[in-house]
């Protein structure tokens, strides 16, 4: 049986999409790495596996078998709770292919159902669920402290918001220090610089992938941080990364993240290399 494949991104995040409706594709960590590769594979930051919720043993319970599910894991092959920037991905790829029925509909993960809109040029508003803050905690790099907010937005952040230091000049080639204690299963970790009164710019660290072009459910946290840090529990921040723009509302027990979804190739996976991987 053919494997297809599609290759996309949301804002220069990249992933790889496989439809899989049935849950028939045995997709090891091992299959994972190799795809996310960029030498030996199609290379990207994570596997989107698209596929119904009873076909997948480890899905929420709350979440009802026919609707469509991520499955998303980390280039390392490690299980995510959600992607902001992946979750516009599948979910256009749903409504291109006819999958769905109109614009608006929700897409399962292992944070939740979030409820999507695919809007006429592409771009896809999702429905981030509420944001929950986990206490003050440090990050360091090259061992220097930075003091940032833990925040849950599915999966967990460290948002930073710096004060007279230079983003471009921070090291996120290795990955930066954190509380263990507060984080076991690692973090993503933000380093956030106000550029306009509503608009921030971020650079981000991602648990089992590394330095991105952007982090869609660290633009959320990122903006929940830059809001708090100006005494504003509510409100709107247009968020920088290094691939693009989105825009972010936090309001009260929820946000959303609108932003960017594309496609740039489709194809079958040589069956030769998917066995002996």
């Amino acid at each position: 049986m053919a494997i297809t494949f599609l290759k996309g991104h949301g804002t220069e995040n990249d992933f790889v999409l496989l439809p899989d409706p049935d849950g028939g594709l045995d997709l090891t960590d091992s299959r994972v790495r190799a795809l996310c590769d960029r030498r030996r594979g199609l290379g990207a930051d994570g596997v989107l596996r698209v596929v119904r919720t009873k076909a997948l043993l480890d899905a929420p319970a709350d979440i009802g078998g026919d609707v469509w599910f991520m499955d998303y894991r980390n280039a390392d092959g490690s299980i995510a709770e959600m992607c902001g920037n992946g979750v516009r991905v599948f979910a256009r790829y749903l409504h291109d292919t006819g999958l769905v029925d109109g614009p608006e509909f929700p897409v399962g993960s292992r944070a939740g159902l979030r409820p999507v809109v695919v809007h006429p040029d592409g771009t896809v508003t999702v429905d981030m669920g509420p944001v929950r803050g986990l206490g003050r905690s440090v990050a360091t790099v090259a061992g220097v402290p930075f003091d940032g907010i833990g925040i849950d937005v599915g999966n967990p952040h460290l948002a930073c918001v710096l004060d007279g230091v230079d983003l471009d000049g921070l090291d996120l080639g290795v990955e930066p220090g954190f509380d263990a204690g507060l984080f076991p299963r690692g973090v993503n970790i933000e380093f956030i610089v106000p550029i306009a009164p509503d608009a921030i710019r971020i650079r981000v660290h991602e648990r089992g992938v590394g330095e991105t072009r952007s982090c869609g459910t660290g633009t959320v946290a990122a903006a929940a941080a830059a809001l708090s840090a100006q005494g504003e529990p509510t409100g709107a921040r247009t968020v920088h990364v290094p691939g693009g723009a989105v825009v972010v509302t936090i309001g009260d027990g929820v946000s959303t993240l609108s932003g960017p979804a594309a496609f740039v190739a489709s194809g079958e996976l040589d069956q030769t290399w998917w066995d002996e991987h």
